[in-house]
């Protein structure tokens, strides 16, 4: 019996190594069993993460929501305490979100997050013990399920992939603001779900050839603001950089050009509200976008995202009690703040330098065209100092309202509050209030389709203190909540992407009640008659506009305008504010 004992222990230890020695046979990928040149296709996603969270109480797996494709959105989960409670869990760890196959034809992200949870799960590598970590495996669902091996036409693998748009053929990485998919629906649910301190979303671009296989996009720093923007700037980038460098890892800030040799230099791409990070950083989410370049060899971007991700969550677990406390001060500073920075343009006072690696660009000429066209040289490697333009200023801002004011009837806008969480109280009954008021001066109108939507631009208001009568059911919005960010980009018609340029509102922009010019005529000359000022006013605008001096219509159009039979409704911006 003294025998038998130690040697049952001898082999129960034996079996256990083997069996973390041998997860990599045990749950292979098919990236993997493909000899890395192939991705897995959703159903084997899904499949492989159920085996995973039966076999390992550090992972799980839920479905959350639905997709325009009638399938369901999932989350998987790597908790190395066993509990999967978000909110529980956000008290005192790192929250980390991984968003993969939002472009299911860039799916490194999606095989190297497998192979992540897997070797995390396993302990394969090193696991963090502050830091929690959930993926939404594929989020274009339908976009995975239209596999083909074609519409990349500038990808150097895999064999197959999914399709960028989504069932209904919406670019996903475009509607984050105005949620016109299911997807993001359920992502919206999700994101506040885990209330990430991280987000990381996984992609592959090419703008131009250069050495690296990996480049990154964190949010922009100065529109994040405040500590958290300098965190981002000064110390989260140079420590991923630097880690990277240290395992033989070079990475450079996404190459944002087109056509053109990186060389030249270039300027950080602007993540406005519509992309992942840009809504993200409306809730102080630090967020990136991971760029693997398409033309690497797919093994090597996979690897290269996970080795990212890696360093990533080291990150996280040495810095992610200050990230949580920055995000804190950043919710409070914005409460104390009497203006909000709607619009941004480029600083040119300010730049960061570096060495870029790339490629000799020639100019040839086009044996197709016969015009000039650019070309890369892999055989001569070049390295040259750029200047990279990161380094943003705010050119318009308001001042922030006490509440903002909607009628019940527009539940579209309603909706998409609700589904960020944005309290809100409804009138119990009929009540007038002092409000400012917007009247639409001008906006501009992108004349190809957008993403469903022909988006307005370059918008501006005339405003005017009225008091005005609202409806019980009517609903206000307080701006004392931790939604501040998303109901300031979404409500003030002149932000980018408000729901007034998401074309949200666009009734208000079409007359409903016209005028008969014989009839008009004759209201139109009573009204010269019996009102001087309008009379001055009219004979001013015929000397100085000669269009409208030579256009009999425009003058009856400006009159009637200008009395009392003209519409309130025409132009009238349908969300009111209260001011503090």
């Amino acid at each position: 019996m003294k025998t038998i004992l130690p040697l049952l222990l001898f082999f129960t230890l034996l079996s256990c190594e083997n069996k973390v020695e041998n997860t990599k046979t045990d749950f292979p990928t098919p990236f993997e069993t493909s000899n890395k040149t192939e991705t897995a296709t959703y159903e084997q996603v899904i499949d492989f993460y159920i085996k995973l969270s039966k076999e390992f109480s550090s992972i799980n797996i839920q479905t959350i929501g639905t997709t325009d494709s009638g399938k369901p959105l999932h989350v998987v989960t790597y908790s190395g305490k066993g509990d999967f409670d978000f909110k529980k869990l956000a008290e005192n760890n790192t929250m980390m979100l991984i968003n993969n196959g939002i472009h299911p034809g860039e799916s490194d992200g999606i095989d190297a997050t497998m192979l992540l949870f897997r070797d995390l799960a396993s302990k394969e590598i090193k696991a963090p013990e502050e830091t929690i970590i959930a993926t939404i495996p594929v989020y274009n669902v339908g976009g995975a399920l239209n596999r083909n091996s074609t519409t990349r036409a500038n990808q150097n693998g895999p064999l197959e992939y999914g399709f960028r748009g989504n069932a209904k053929n919406y670019d996903l990485n475009r509607d984050f603001i105005k949620t016109d998919t299911k997807n993001t629906e359920t992502f919206t649910e999700i994101f506040h779900l885990i209330n990430p301190d991280i987000f990381i979303d996984n992609h592959v671009s090419n703008g131009a050839d250069y050495q690296y296989t990996l480049t990154h996009l964190f949010t922009q720093h100065n529109k994040l603001g405040g500590a958290l923007g300098d965190y981002v700037h000064d110390q989260l980038m140079p420590q991923l950089q630097d880690s990277l460098l240290n395992d033989g890892w070079e990475i450079t800030p996404y190459v944002n050009v087109f056509n053109a040799p990186p060389e030249n230099g270039f300027q950080q791409f602007m993540d406005h509200p519509r992309y992942s990070t840009g809504y993200t950083t409306l809730w102080n989410t630090v967020g990136m976008m991971v760029e693997t370049h398409m033309l690497k060899p797919y093994d090597k971007r996979v690897a290269g995202t996970y080795q990212l991700m890696l360093k990533m969550i080291a990150i996280a677990e040495k810095d992610g009690k200050q990230i949580k406390e920055m995000r804190n001060v950043a919710n409070a500073a914005l409460q104390q703040s009497d203006y909000y920075p709607l619009k941004w343009q480029l600083d040119t006072t300010k730049t960061s330098n570096y060495v870029f690696k790339g490629f000799k660009a020639d100019t040839i000429i086009s044996e197709i065209t016969g015009f000039k066209r650019l070309k890369y040289n892999r055989e001569i490697p070049t390295q040259k100092e750029v200047t990279y333009q990161d380094y943003f200023k705010a050119s318009d801002s308001i001042r922030i309202p006490q509440a903002y004011i909607i009628g019940k009837q527009w539940h579209n806008v309603i909706k998409r509050l609700e589904l960020n969480n944005i309290s809100y109280t409804e009138l119990q009954k009929d009540s007038t209030f002092l409000v400012e008021s917007y009247k639409i001066d001008n906006y501009k109108t992108y004349t190809s389709p957008y993403e469903g939507h022909y988006l307005h631009y370059n918008t501006s208001v005339n405003s005017a203190n009225i008091s005005k009568e609202f409806k019980a059911g009517d609903i206000i919005i307080p701006t004392d909540q931790p939604g501040l960010r998303y109901i300031l980009e979404t409500l003030e018609p002149s932000a980018i992407d408000s729901f007034f340029n998401w074309n949200f509102f666009d009734t208000i922009l079409q007359q409903k009640e016209g005028f008969s010019p014989y009839v008009f005529e004759d209201t139109a000359l009573e009204m010269l008659k019996n009102d001087s000022i309008l009379r001055t006013e009219f004979d001013i605008k015929k000397n100085q506009d000669q269009d409208f001096k030579n256009n009999w219509y425009l003058q009856l159009k400006w009159l009637f305008k200008h009395s009392k039979h003209y519409e309130e409704a025409h132009m009238q911006y349908p969300i009111y504010r209260i001011p503090n």
